[in-house]
């Protein structure tokens, strides 16, 4: 059963069309080094999954097209012409700024951390996958709720993406996913792509677009199924676009899309994206249920258009109903 499980998913990524798999190689491995999961893609790093040292697990770093660090280094080290800002926009995370009115997006004395309780798989092969149980512990240490995080790393035809899955669990009472804009599903930028300069950064030259045609600073607070930010680096044009699923709660989802490269899906923060009354965008969990998140990065050569970012994100979609459907199939 589990093997024919397997063959399921792989086929259901294999439908993604543009997002085919290579037959042919074993393309991934993980391999455990210490607190983290080092995640090769045909024998070269791509990212690592970083379980402890911060207040929530964290990629990093993750390498492009052409061998280009895709995110800021900051805070995992300092590197010239990079902004040493915001210590909490570590690479690529989830989590959110005010979880039954306590902070998991900030970092400090009085705020949150989602600390890994278990790794249930890291696992290569044609695609590769870390699934992880984790809490989301207040600043005394108690349990608010608990996650898994399923995160999949998938070689396709137009770069290499991550699936990034999160199920938040209400083991231990209501919980409350209050309304602000600081959240949610996260990426900061190589200096790079900032659609600005600042703070010792000479370096941006980033453009953006959203699926609903607004670019550069006109994507933030606006709702889009997608968004697509690309630049130069190291004389190689290359992007991010950053996928939000139909199924996510109040799809298409709001940006947190910042000119100096912070850029954060977020469903939450209506009163700071539309300037209405605070509390309107508080989502809450009942005890015994749970909600759930899917996202997906794309790291790509060109600019949105040459990337067809517009069909890759139809595609997924139609991957992730038919590798859903294949599951319910061998269940």
């Amino acid at each position: 059963m589990k093997s024919r499980f397997l063959l399921s998913v792989i086929a259901g990524l294999v439908v993604f069309g543009q997002l085919e798999l290579n037959a042919q190689e074993e393309a991934f491995e993980v391999k455990k080094d210490g607190d983290k999961y080092r995640v090769e893609v045909d024998g070269k790093l791509f990212t690592e999954y970083i379980t402890k040292g911060y207040n929530k697990p964290v990629l990093y770093p993750v390498i492009g097209p052409h061998g280009v660090s895709m995110t800021r280094n900051y805070p995992f080290k300092t590197v010239k012409g990079e902004a040493t800002d915001h210590v909490h926009h570590a690479s690529l995370w989830f989590t959110h700024g005010e979880v039954n009115g306590i902070s998991f997006w900030h970092n400090g004395e009085k705020t949150g951390k989602i600390i890994p309780t278990e790794v249930v798989r890291a696992k290569g092969g044609r695609f590769a996958s870390i699934v992880t149980k984790n809490n989301w512990n207040g600043p005394d240490g108690k349990t608010i709720c608990t996650d898994r995080t399923s995160i999949r790393f998938i070689k396709t035809a137009k770069g290499t993406m991550i699936s990034y899955g999160v199920t938040v669990y209400a083991s231990e009472g209501d919980v409350k996913f209050g309304d602000t804009k600081e959240g949610s599903m996260g990426i900061r930028t190589h200096p790079n792509l900032r659609l600005s300069n600042g703070k010792g950064v000479t370096t941006a030259n980033g453009k953006a677009l959203n699926s609903a045609g607004h670019k550069d600073k006109q994507l933030w607070g606006k709702r889009a199924k997608w968004v697509d930010y690309w630049g130069k680096i190291d004389d190689h044009e290359v992007g991010v676009a950053i996928f939000d699923h139909p199924d996510n709660p109040r799809h298409p989802t709001w940006w947190h899309a910042r000119d100096y490269g912070l850029i954060a899906a977020n469903p939450f923060g209506i009163h700071n994206f539309e300037g209405k009354k605070k509390g309107v965008g508080d989502m809450t969990i009942k005890k015994g249920e749970k909600l759930s998140f899917l996202y997906a990065f794309l790291f790509h050569e060109g600019d949105a258009e040459s990337a067809g970012i517009d069909e890759t994100y139809d595609r997924w979609v139609e991957g992730v109903a038919n590798m859903r459907a294949r599951a319910r199939g061998n269940n």
